[in-house]
């Protein structure tokens, strides 16, 4: 059965954090449905504009295996904003889905919704404190701890990539695809 992915797309988004999971997932045979918070038609931080699939609404009621959720800002915030966001990533922990952070969205999306708690997590540097003192703030590159991937920054998000595929469809896969892409 083909392993299912959803990136969630608000404006400010940043740009590599958004592509490159998207890239690498598909590489590994993941069916990826890129969705709009607001529109189909979505500006990221540097100002490069992807069309999503679908706008995010038209896709809550679909199962996936995994969401992606890339950071920059105001792109994070714009996530966090959204009631939408917040129900269908509640929803994803709840059914033990994996929910893959990077950059500022593990401190501005997911540690206000509680997914955090007792977690061992990492963010972009100077962001940790909006962890509560329950999380255990990580500086390694990627942080894999149960169905949540989190990972610092643009320059993870390769090793953020690999880390869901390696979750998500096995070592196996991750390992042909890091072959193929690194050389």
């Amino acid at each position: 059965m083909t392993k299912k992915a959803i990136v969630i797309l608000a404006e400010g988004f940043e740009d590599v954090e958004a592509v490159t999971p998207v890239d690498i997932l598909r590489r590994a045979g993941v069916e990826v449905t890129v969705a709009g918070l607001k529109g189909k038609l979505v500006r990221g931080a540097r100002g490069i504009k992807i069309e999503a699939d679908v706008l995010l609404s038209e896709a809550v009621s679909r199962e996936f295996d995994v969401c992606v959720l890339p950071g920059g800002l105001p792109g994070a915030t714009n996530l966090a904003g959204s009631d939408t966001v917040n129900a269908f990533v509640k929803n994803m922990a709840e059914n033990q889905k994996i929910i893959a952070a990077i950059c500022a969205a593990p401190a501005v999306v997911l540690a206000p919704l509680g997914l955090l708690h007792h977690k061992t997590a990492t963010c972009f540097p100077s962001m940790e404190n909006k962890f509560d003192s329950s999380v255990k703030h990580s500086t390694e590159p990627v942080v894999v701890d149960g169905c949540l991937v989190t990972s610092r920054a643009l320059g993870t998000a390769l090793a953020f990539s690999f880390a869901i595929v390696d979750n998500l469809c096995g070592k196996e896969m991750s390992d042909k695809i890091r072959k193929a892409v690194l050389g």
